[in-house]
């Protein structure tokens, strides 16, 4: 992601290889060498948006880039944001801190798998979304940097774990949105359906018309009857190049700084 400026700190000067990248008019992500954004996690972000006055979370939140952006775009009335590595929740407290979220937006830190034993968070909750790791544990290159690691592969935990957490937090009814490869989607379907979360809406994501999905969008509610929407994919170019009007629409007024 480009950094379009850089505002003024709230508190203490960044760390080594530590930035700010403003998403929206008066918010702010701080980024570091281990956690970063790109484009899935604001796709995860607008296709999982809350209503407003929602109770919410985010599984496995990094820096607090959904977060933010739900509080940007929407009228959450409390975000959980559950991270498990304290380099991450640091710059994420920081980014509540420069967006004035404070009262909004509540860092946890926390194992995704002892969260239904600690019960750090309440139950009954609206929405949960999670930009899980990609790769299953031992599949793939591995990342050099542990925090990377953790966030690409599942050596911390797996989707699993995540769809049993996400159901135990949910009230019935509730939502679970979530993005992987499409590689996984079977895999996906059939591992919150035997948590007790039913899918019920599934967008795929190309990079133009011509090219195979990289990326799908899922949502499984708490106790849901079968049946699923798959709505049209979205695509990331236009027929003309650069990017689509959709892809226009979600960035929002961050795509000032993705031009």
């Amino acid at each position: 992601m480009e950094n379009r400026g850089t505002p003024p700190f709230a508190g203490e000067p960044p760390g080594s290889g530590e930035k700010p990248e403003p998403l929206s008019a008066g918010f702010t992500v701080m980024t570091g060498k281990n956690h970063t954004f790109n484009t899935d996690t604001i796709l995860l972000a607008d296709f999982s948006m809350p209503r407003p006055g929602e109770t919410c979370a985010d599984f496995g939140t990094g820096c607090g880039v959904i977060p933010l952006l739900w509080c940007a775009r929407s009228a959450p009335r409390r975000v959980y944001a559950v991270e498990l590595q304290e380099d991450a929740c640091r710059l994420a407290r920081r980014s509540v801190r420069l967006s004035g979220l404070e009262n909004q937006i509540e860092i946890i830190r926390e194992d995704i798998k002892t969260l239904r034993q600690n019960r750090p968070l309440p139950l009954g909750l609206d929405l949960i979304a999670c930009n899980p790791p990609y790769k299953p544990d031992g599949t793939g290159v591995p990342s050099a940097r542990e925090g990377q690691r953790i966030a690409r592969h599942e050596v911390a935990c797996s989707f699993a774990d995540i769809s049993a957490a996400a159901a135990a937090f949910l009230r019935w009814g509730g939502r679970f949105f979530c993005c992987l490869r499409p590689e996984r989607l079977c895999d996906a379907m059939a591992t919150l359906r035997a948590a007790g979360l039913e899918p019920k809406r599934l967008r795929f994501v190309q990079q133009r018309g011509d090219k195979p999905p990289f990326l799908f969008l899922l949502q499984a509610n708490r106790g849901g009857r079968p049946g699923m929407t798959v709505n049209p994919a979205l695509l990331i170019e236009s027929e003309r190049g650069g990017w689509s009007e959709e892809m226009l629409k979600i960035y929002g007024d961050y795509k000032e700084g993705r031009e």
